[in-house]
């Protein structure tokens, strides 16, 4: 009988693995290599090391990096796009932005659809949505026929005005599908109905050239795992915070594009509430990388405006995740001006940091931790050992560099990536109006916990909130989500010429169309909600806000009074005697998926039973003798101060001196910054 939940989070180099028993409670993590080249491979891997059988396993998720990577390695099918005569270099001109302002000689990456492949058909819809020229069937196939001869394997429709009218789009789809039955095809007013042509144009684009590869990754999952005898739905984590099933997988393939990073964000937030905490801030720090987000009143941070390379973006709702090029394997380094610099460059997998003995020598974090004492030579319960003498030969390139000693290079080293990351927070705490004195940090990865304390303590945090699994939170997240569809139409209007009867009727016609995508991923009217947003801003701004609406709207002043409020705290100014204009409406449905119910613990034993050795670590300028312990062993409701070092499988975590400690009932450490 199907008694455990299984989640899995696919990264660049490790497959992390999750998994819940219901009979028991307990909990088994474990790490397997990732296999780009098969990404399936290593999910599978990861269940077979689990020793889970496919009859056992009652809900499977997991988020994949499969669509990132190819996005960024430019494995794609070969794609056409058919689009307006006239407007076919839309995906080349962009809104004429550069990443970098001030970098002449960095160019923006490539369209993923060149222009030899981008093809113009006549057709022409007005802005009321009235058809000018109707579609020239005869033309649509002779192209159907061109790219058969080509070898298409995709094809992205998106027309000019398509948004407010999509017969145009549907025609053309539908003639392709007769000519080309094999041929994945998908059209703008389906995937993403808004104003705006380069970000529909792009979106529908990413999603074409995602659409197939998904397919067959998801489709042969379910293939391998059905012989393994798991017979439900796969449920793969979106970039919305939600997951989506196996069968609408291809329809919405652009959503996958940041799927395995949301997992975290969302493990981040069901944490931080497991311990009180309707305030937080996750800080996922991994080996090359650092991903931050921000959970606001028990509501993570949603955007619209994000996108795997710049330049093309992606106009699903997304989490809204800051990374930064911050890891155990960012490299120190000394710039020309004479500066220490840490990262974004990073030692990767491969060679490593020297510490690894695999070749690298350059300086890293992981290195300078292990120099100080932080990180012991023993790592993943001593499968894997760390070369501290190699770690202090790589440190000693900064420390001649800068005229110090071996220690204080490593200190400085790790309180540069500290202030890269705390600059990080700022970012999307501070610049979005939230003061971090009232949030909690949540640090996790494999050497989130080794800098969380510092990062606190820079930022005023008073609490850091340690999982209980540091290193494999973000697949314990996909265990934490929902189904969730974000249904959304522009509606240019001002807001006092509308009737709330008439706002109404429109979220009527949104919500049906949400309840349907619900029905067809088999969730029930009883395990749904369906939820309003209305985007919103002063006339004459570009930018716009999503205030909530009630379902049944009696009054729009409550609206526009809610959306002064949140303008003030966005950007800390509103003007009630602006006109207020609406720009777009948009409904999240969100079909609810059985959560594990995770366990607490009653105190068993003594801190001593936890201690495992002394070691001389080095805090604010001095060598302190260190108590390390094994995080497994420490009862619950034990309170402890700093300096400690806390060891366990997959990851090690920082008390500095001054610092006090608890565990909670679901064995989560929480450090107060004193």
């Amino acid at each position: 009988m199907a008694q455990s939940r299984l989640a899995i989070d696919v990264g660049g180099t490790f497959t992390d693995v999750f998994v819940f028993n219901e009979e028991t409670g307990d909990v088994f993590v474990t790490k397997t290599s990732s296999t780009p080249s098969n990404p399936e491979q290593g999910i599978l891997n990861g269940v077979e090391k689990a020793g889970l059988d496919g009859k056992n396993i009652k809900i499977f998720s997991h988020g994949t990096t499969v669509g990132t990577n190819a996005l960024i390695e430019r494995k794609l099918p070969k794609t056409a796009l058919i689009t307006t005569k006239g407007f076919r270099d839309v995906i080349e001109i962009r809104r004429g932005t550069k990443e970098d302002i001030w970098d002449t000689y960095k160019d923006t990456a490539r369209p993923y659809i060149q222009r030899r492949d981008r093809f113009e058909v006549g057709e022409r819809i007005d802005y009321e949505g009235n058809i000018i020229q109707a579609i020239d069937e005869e033309e649509v196939r002779i192209l159907a026929k061109k790219l058969k001869r080509r070898g298409t394997q995709s094809i992205a429709v998106c027309f000019l005005n398509a948004y407010v009218n999509g017969e145009n789009e549907l025609k053309v789809k539908k003639i392709l599908k007769e000519e080309l039955p094999d041929v994945y095809v998908c059209i703008s007013s389906e995937v993403l109905p808004e104003i705006f042509e380069h970000e529909r144009m792009s979106t529908t684009i990413i999603n074409a050239v995602l659409g197939p590869i998904m397919s067959k990754y998801i489709s042969k999952l379910s293939n391998e795992m059905q012989k393994k005898g798991y017979e439900e739905e796969i449920l793969v984590l979106h970039s919305g915070g939600g997951v989506m099933t196996s069968s609408t997988v291809p329809r919405y393939a652009a959503r996958l594009a940041s799927s395995g990073i949301a997992a975290g964000a969302i493990a981040s937030k069901h944490i931080a509430k497991l311990c009180g905490f309707d305030n937080a801030i996750g800080l996922d720090m991994g080996g090359t990388s650092t991903d931050i987000s921000l959970m606001y009143k028990g509501d993570i941070r949603i955007t619209k405006e994000w996108s795997i390379e710049y330049g093309y973006p992606i106009g699903f709702p997304s989490i809204e995740i800051l990374t930064i090029g911050a890891g155990g394997g960012s490299l120190a380094w000394k710039d020309e001006g004479g500066s220490l610099r840490n990262g974004p460059q990073s030692a990767g997998a491969a060679p490593g940091p020297a510490c690894y003995g695999r070749g690298g020598t350059e300086p890293t974090n992981s290195d300078a931790n292990l120099v100080l004492g932080r990180l012991g030579v023993d790592l993943l319960d001593g499968t894997m050992q760390l070369n501290k003498e190699a770690a202090r030969e790589a440190v000693k390139k900064i420390a001649s560099a800068f005229n110090q000693t071996i220690e204080e290079a490593a200190s400085a080293i790790i309180e540069v990536a500290n202030a890269n990351m705390s600059d990080a927070v700022r970012l999307i705490s501070v610049r979005r109006g939230y003061d971090p004195r009232d949030f909690a940090l949540v640090a996790f990865g494999g050497a989130g916990p080794l800098h969380g304390a510092y990062l606190a303590k820079d930022l005023n945090i008073p609490k850091v909130i340690i999982p209980t699994h540091p290193g494999v939170a973000a697949a314990m997240g996909c265990l934490l989500v929902d189904v969730r569809h974000d249904i959304s139409k522009t509606y240019v209007k001002k807001l006092e010429e509308v009737t709330a009867e008439e706002l109404t009727k429109q979220f009527g016609a949104l919500r049906k169309e949400a309840a349907t995508l619900l029905e067809e991923e088999g969730i029930t009217e009883s395990t749904s909600s369906l939820t309003n947003y209305i985007d919103l801003r002063y006339k004459g701004q570009w930018r716009s806000l999503a205030v909530l609406v009630a379902d049944e709207i009696t009054s729009l002043d409550i609206i526009l009074e809610a959306f002064h409020q949140e303008h003030e705290r966005e950007f800390a100014f509103s003007d009630k005697e602006q006109a207020v204009e609406i720009f777009g409406l948009r409904v999240t449905a969100i079909g609810t998926v059985p959560k594990p119910d995770f366990p607490q613990y009653v105190p068993e034993g003594s801190l001593e039973d936890a201690f495992k050795e002394t070691r001389s670590v080095f805090f604010e300028g001095k060598y302190f003798e260190t108590n390390v312990y094994y995080r497994d062993k420490i009862p619950v409701y034990t309170q402890f101060a700093g300096p400690a070092i806390i060891d366990q499988l997959d990851t090690t975590t920082v008390i500095p001196p001054g610092f006090t400690a608890e565990v909670d009932a679901y064995r989560n450490i929480i450090i107060t910054v004193n």
